[in-house]
């Protein structure tokens, strides 16, 4: 296991859509893993591929309660399935903006199909935090994020401020 270093916005490559996965492999299980401890290292409760450098459609996640034990999930090619008229306002942050955290509105609820790492096909249905976190972590695989959401001029103000953080850390290296 390593820890992978997470793109900061903005990044090209954090704006294009990526490539489905094409089957299960050592690699992509090490992926995976390497995901997990990334995204708990950061501290996160979600992290797709993309943000790691790898365009293809895949995220982690957990949103366990933080005295519970932790539920790791990995989901593969996922795909919207439903989604209720319902919808939930969430403070959401990203690790590819950090420090950032803004409502964004999204369905409360919504059935996603995907693959897990066993290659098994599993449609579920998530709400809450839960269902904030995968289509977040959706929207990452499209490459939009949840900035996108905000008014141009919010947009444009975290942008400046991701802008001036990357400067300051490629002092730092």
């Amino acid at each position: 296991m390593s820890l992978k270093k997470i793109i900061i916005h903005p990044d090209p490559r954090l704006k294009k859509v990526c490539d489905e996965v094409d089957g299960i492999s050592p690699e992509l299980r090490k992926l995976a893993t390497d995901m997990l401890e990334t995204m708990y290292d950061a501290p996160g409760i979600g992290l797709a591929a993309p943000q790691v450098g790898v365009m293809e459609r895949l995220f982690v996640m957990d949103v366990a309660e933080k005295e519970s034990a932790p539920e790791p999930r990995v989901l593969i090619n996922p795909r919207l399935t439903w989604q209720s008229d319902e919808v939930n306002v969430h403070e959401e942050g990203c690790l590819s903006i950090p420090g950032i955290y803004e409502d964004v509105s999204r369905p409360s609820s919504v059935r996603m199909a995907f693959q897990n790492l066993d290659g098994v096909e599993i449609e579920e249905e998530f709400a809450g935090i839960a269902a904030t976190c995968v289509q977040h972590e959706l929207d990452h695989l499209n490459g939009k994020l949840f900035v996108d959401y905000l008014s141009g001029i919010k947009r444009r103000m975290i942008t400046a401020k991701m802008k001036k953080l990357k400067k300051e850390q490629a002092r730092e290296e």
